[in-house]
């Protein structure tokens, strides 16, 4: 028997979640949208895929959460995305109201569900839907480090010219201008990228995967980034349902890990059939550690606005 995913929002990360999702086969999905027709729509077409594809999938698109009762893994992308100049944290009030409904709306008619938030800013919405759902910390996770990891892979493979298969980076913290990525323990190879990239080259990559997603965003100017975000959530879907037990850098709510408690913030963790099953709590140097309890406070000050401490 398939597992069941619901996507919330079929705009461009919904959708292409949800075609992701039905082309691997291993997963019945539905789409959900408040724009009448738009998520019917893109589901007939998408389930007219299967034959090309060879995936048996159910896909089907609604404007009602009742087609999501008993889903396994809920995904939340509903949301306003970014525009030119504004920054995650902007969002904060304007797609507070939209994940507090939604979530209201997954406990209703998936109340065993695993809860992805992929909406911004993701470390905060998905302490909101933690708040909400009052799952516990394993089933309500964020999608953020395994974004940011590729784009730090990536332009590392593009720097040195490589495959970025053999390139594994370590980003920890918030998802956007505090989060922390780790040098010292990205590898190309097995060798560290600190042997392979003179500091200055580092700083630039680091900066630009801390400003990845604005660069997507100033270019599109209508819109953000939605393939890899889409893989990235594809990724942890998978871990889940097939229960790989793949160690993904994700948002999750510490609970005393790294001096951290009562916040959600990006860290490595073990993802399998019961979402979030352990936190990897990695030896950092105190100046990393300093850094992620400061990424750490600055969702904590996003928590406040919206009166969840």
């Amino acid at each position: 028997m398939r597992s069941k995913v619901s996507v919330i929002g079929a705009g461009n990360v919904g959708a292409t979640l949800a075609q992701r999702i039905a082309e691997k086969g291993y997963a019945d999905v539905v789409l959900v949208d408040i724009v009448e027709g738009l998520p019917q729509g893109k589901g007939l077409d998408m389930l007219q895929t299967g034959p090309i594809i060879g995936s048996d999938a159910r896909v089907i698109g609604t404007n009602s959460f009742e087609e999501t009762a008993n889903s396994d893994i809920v995904a939340i992308t509903s949301g306003v995305p970014r525009k030119p100049g504004m920054s995650r944290d902007d969002l904060v009030l304007t797609n507070m109201n939209i994940v507090k409904s939604v979530t209201e709306q997954v406990v209703k008619y998936s109340p065993k569900s695993i809860l992805i938030m992929v909406a911004n800013p993701l470390d905060a919405m998905t302490q909101l839907a933690l708040h909400i759902s009052k799952f516990p910390r394993n089933r309500v996770i964020g999608q953020s480090g395994i974004l940011d990891s590729a784009r730090f892979r990536t332009f590392i493979a593009q720097e040195l010219d490589v495959s970025v298969a053999d390139v594994h980076a370590c980003i920890l913290g918030g998802h956007g201008d505090t989060m922390v990525a780790i040098p010292r323990l990205t590898t190309v190879g097995g060798i560290p990228i600190t042997e392979l990239l003179p500091q200055e080259t580092l700083n630039k990559i680091v900066d630009r995967t801390v400003k990845g997603g604005g660069e997507i965003v100033a270019l599109l100017k209508t819109g953000s980034a939605f393939y890899a975000p889409a893989a990235a959530t594809a990724q942890m879907i998978k871990s889940i349902i097939l229960d790989k037990k793949r160690i993904l850098p994700c948002a999750v709510r510490l609970e005393g890990e790294y001096g951290i408690k009562g916040v959600v913030v990006g860290v490595p963790a073990k993802i399998g059939k019961n979402g979030m099953e352990k936190v990897i709590e990695l030896k950092l140097t105190p100046e990393e550690s300093a850094a992620l309890k400061k990424s750490a406070e600055a969702v904590r000050e996003l928590n406040k606005i919206m009166k969840l401490e």
